[in-house]
């Protein structure tokens, strides 16, 4: 039995391996199963269909062109609102919803806001989480602002496939290249056109010189670089495929490694083709010898929500409490969670399977309680999962002639060792089964009917305080309804409770929702007694007490008030459990409500291999900033793990204040299976952010046309990136399951090295330099590192390459701060032994206890000389000297061919 249980948990390793949240296959050179989704928010035209079939089928000429003939898209979905007229080309999806989309046609972030952009929130390399066009953009009304959509969808499908990066950097416009001059940040440098201030105001607009500002010797803020209309050069997409004769990615001859691009910044200052080339895509693939066939596309029509809960009621669900804790989340998700106007059916299984509900549509809360009066209330016999399967198929199919994209809930504490038998049947059927392993069991055949269906699956531990099985049941919100429509969970806590009878703590319920607000509790053994108040002092009574389930609940008519409502439960047995869940929905269609999602890097692993958590805070599709994020990852025995995530730029985290919490996750305490939860919580600091999204489209400022600007309308800005502080608000979600394997039995070694430093900037200021960054810690992002190895060359590359054999700076006063907090270093420059340097470029390297070392970091720069500017404009500062006057000759150099560094007149060579 241990041998094949062995077999059965490196099964579930390998299925979950393959799972994804995008259905994207690449089969003989054409992408397959891309889906593009209209959101419910946009109003109907039939004009959007017809754009979105032009923008792809030129698209893939274009991406077949720039891989040298190995790219392209053979099969595309559109996912057309429920809300838009029926049409007989429009078909019912199978798998296909919004949550596995590809491409979602939105309205804009914020008003004006059209930029396209990829949501890519992981490293260099990985793929991107989906892309965002606006209608507007679609429909062709910004081509002038962006390009022709053909090209910028290659431009973003390059972000989301093969996780490459901008090769333009808003934040670093210019820099100082070695040839002394201030250049554009772009790729290639072969790009030509005229640094220019554009400005308009009071209905006229001028053109002027750009001026060098005296603190970054760099020219102005509002100089931008203009391209020439006409070009030769063929590379970059990634810098601005809309110029007509670009049609390559930068590749090793062509890149510009100068250039401050997020390219450069992310992926080592390696080109987009040298990714590209090193992807999975272009190992699997061949250039093909004739032309690619143009895309076929299929119309789906969202539909009303058809779906059959599958519950187990063997034997061993007698277990451990495991059937009522089944029914009070099956009943929390019958009276809350699914939507109105969704079909529900209901099969119990055990070695045979019984109908116990036809499909009835949710119109009111009577359908709802009928459905509930069905949950099992007894456990035996054996375990056949096919035939509760095969019994809902029948259900759907009494109401609705095909099963294509109806849903199966599945529930089971057990494995099966026939359940393959259906396993061709399910991959056929047309339905999504989302699994609920439910104990230390999981039937891996289940695990990949989820998969191969684009279902959800979810685990939950025999601990009851965890509340794991509430919350799975929570998350199983439809995939295509509007978010207006699902239930948000507020809160979702438990306690286990033996010297201290009380759980007292507070809600908070915030503006953007309120309406069908839910308060669910839950005991194991005898009913608490219940207070709650709202937040003007009221107390608030009625709740429904069942005894027979153990749980009690209160569902508020009307818009619960906004603000902290208080709670007291008292347990009136010794020891006792006690868990309380608060959901609610938006209170007003048009406010999008404020969600968190949540997700690992992986959903198998193995040690010592460390994870990664991420925990999105969004309002609508804009970025929360400055919540308190933290997530709880508990093991199949109940062991749980609390990480605070950050939003910090630092370690795990890819991009500061991007609304994504990432955190390093390593404390593995056993093999098998852990649940993610995250719990996020708004207060005086929690912002929403208008800075435009990272990874975006270029705006184009305008073209050079015979030598002169011809400019397009300034784009769009907000006076400030982050709006005043939000209200309160607090909100949990489910992440999901994954594996873990070899975890050794004894004590865990010390294999994590500090994480890499990815935010080292350098200032110079007179002879001295200036270094900062954000500490890691001694595993990855916790704790203190040991001590940091800073070096020094004229070459960017020989550090990147060769950084043990680079001059060492002295670091002796340089104590380490805990992870996370801000390092500042700085350092006198004398002169460095290479001829010809004109930069100093800085990397770190940091140690930990073990002698363990991380990474090299990203590589900083300070330029050696005053860049020069175009002749004859004056400088910004009304009194310019020698030093930041842009007329006076630059400043060859520092001699470098005897140079060393110091620190405090201290050399380390």
């Amino acid at each position: 039995m241990g041998l094949f249980r062995g077999f059965i948990f490196l099964l579930v390793l390998y299925l979950l391996n393959e799972s994804n949240t995008s259905f994207i296959k690449l089969n003989n050179n054409g992408y397959e199963d891309v889906i593009i989704a209209i959101d419910p928010g946009v109003p109907e035209d039939e004009k959007i269909i017809e754009q979105i079939k032009d923008m792809v089928t030129t698209a893939s000429t274009y991406l077949f062109e720039a891989t040298g003939k190995r790219f392209f898209f053979r099969n595309v979905s559109i996912l057309i609102p429920e809300t838009w007229k029926e049409n007989p080309q429009y078909k019912r999806p199978k798998h296909e919803n919004y949550k596995h989309a590809d491409v979602i046609v939105a309205p804009p972030t914020l008003p004006g806001r059209d930029e396209p952009y990829t949501k890519q929130f992981t490293e260099c390399e990985e793929k991107g989480e989906y892309i965002h066009f606006t209608p507007d953009f679609i429909l062709g009304k910004k081509q002038k602002e962006y390009g022709p959509s053909g090209r910028l969808f290659v431009h973003e499908w390059a972000h989301l496939r093969w996780g490459v990066f901008d090769e333009y950097n808003e934040d670093q416009p210019f820099y100082s290249s070695e040839s002394k001059k201030i250049e554009a940040t772009r790729c290639s440098t072969g790009i030509s056109g005229k640094n220019r201030v554009y400005s308009c105001q009071g209905g006229s607009c001028y053109t002027r010189q750009c001026r060098i500002d005296s603190t970054t010797k760099l020219y102005e803020k509002d100089c931008q670089f203009f391209p020439d209309k006409v070009q030769t050069e063929k590379a970059s997409i990634m810098f601005m495929q809309s110029i007509d004769s670009v049609s390559e990615f930068c590749n090793e001859e062509t890149h510009n490694r100068e250039a401050p691009s997020l390219q450069n910044l992310k992926c080592n200052y390696r080109s987009t083709w040298e990714v590209i080339s090193n992807s999975q895509d272009f190992k699997n693939t061949t250039p093909m010898v004739a032309a690619p066939p143009p895309p076929a596309f299929s119309l789906l029509r969202i539909s009303q929500r058809f779906m059959c809960l599958v519950l187990d009621k063997s034997g061993s669900m007698s277990n451990y409490n495991r059937l009522n804790r089944m029914n009070q989340a099956a009943k929390y998700f019958l009276l809350q969670i699914v939507e109105n106007g969704s079909w529900v059916g209901m099969v119990h299984f055990d070695s045979s399977a019984s109908i116990k509900s036809e499909l009835i549509q949710i119109t009111n809360s009577s359908q709802r309680h009928k459905l509930v009066e069905n949950l099992p209330t007894n456990a035996n016999g054996g375990t056949s999962i096919c035939s509760g399967i095969r019994t809902a198929f029948q259900v759907i199919g009494k109401q609705y002639s095909q099963l294509d994209g109806s849903e199966i809930v599945l529930l089971t504490d057990g494995e099966d060792s026939t359940t393959r038998s259906c396993m061709e049947e399910v991959k056929q059927s047309g339905a999504i089964i989302h699994f609920i392993a439910l104990g230390e069991s999981a039937d891996p055949a289940v695990i990949e009917m989820s998969n191969v269906t684009g279902g959800s699956h979810y685990y939950a531990s025999d601990v009851a305080q965890n509340n794991g099985l509430i919350d799975a049941f929570g998350a199983l919100t439809s995939g295509n309804a509007d978010s207006s429509q699902k239930s948000i969970q507020l809160e979702s806590k438990g306690l286990q409770l033996s010297s201290d009878p009380w759980m007292n703590d507070t809600v908070i319920i915030d503006s953007t929702v309120g309406k069908d607000t839910f308060f669910l509790i839950t005991w194991d053994k005898q009913p608490p007694s219940i207070s709650l108040w709202d937040p003007s002092g009221s107390i608030i009574k009625n709740f429904t007490i069942d005894t027979v389930s153990k749980m009690a609940f209160l569902s508020i008519e009307e818009t619960a008030k906004a603000g902290i409502w208080t709670y007291s439960l008292q347990a009136k047995a010794n020891p006792e459990t006690l868990t309380i869940t608060v959901t609610s929905r938006a209170a007003n269609s048009s406010v999008p409500p404020i969600t968190v999602s949540a997700k690992m890097n992986k959903e198998t692993n193995s040690f010592p291999s460390p994870m990664i958590v991420y925990a999105e805070v969004l309002q609508g599709y804009v970025p929360v900033l400055g919540a308190n994020v933290t997530a709880f990852i508990e093991s199949q025995s109940g062991k749980t793990e609390v990480l605070e995530l950050l939003d910090n730029g630092a370690g795990a985290d890819a991009f500061k204040n991007d609304g994504v919490y990432s955190r390093y996750f390593t404390k593995y305490t056993e093999n098998g299976r852990y649940s993610l939860k995250v719990r996020a919580h708004g207060g005086n600091s929690a912002t929403r952010s208008f800075r435009h999204p990272r990874n975006r489209a270029a705006y184009i400022p305008g073209w050079v046309v015979d030598g002169e600007i011809v400019a397009n309308p300034p784009r769009p800005e907000n006076d400030e990136e982050t709006q005043p502080t939000l209200e309160n608000f607090s909100r949990t979600a489910s992440g999901g399951a994954f594996v873990v394997s070899q975890v050794p039995s004894s004590a865990l070694p010390d294999v994590y090295p500090p994480s890499q430093i990815t935010d080292l900037e350098a200032t110079r200021d007179g002879d001295e330099i200036t270094l900062t960054w954000t500490a890691p810690g001694d595993d990855f992002d916790v704790g203190k590192v040991q001590h940091y190895i800073i070096r020094i060359s004229g070459n960017i590359l020989d550090l990147r390459d060769n950084f043990d054999d680079a001059l060492q700076v002295n670091t002796s006063s340089l104590l380490p701060n805990e992870a996370n907090s801000k390092e500042i270093f700085a350092f006198t420059p004398g002169n460095i032994s290479e001829e010809n340097a004109t930069h100093i470029f800085i990397a770190i390297k940091s140690v930990d206890k073990s002698n363990l070392t991380s990474k090299i970091s990203n590589i900083a720069q300070v330029a050696l000389f005053i860049p020069e500017a175009e002749p004859s404009y004056p400088s910004t500062t009304s009194s310019p000297t020698s030093e930041n006057n842009p007329n006076s000759t630059p400043q060859s150099g520092v001699d470098i061919s005897i140079l060393v560094l110091s620190v405090v007149a201290t050399v380390v060579l």
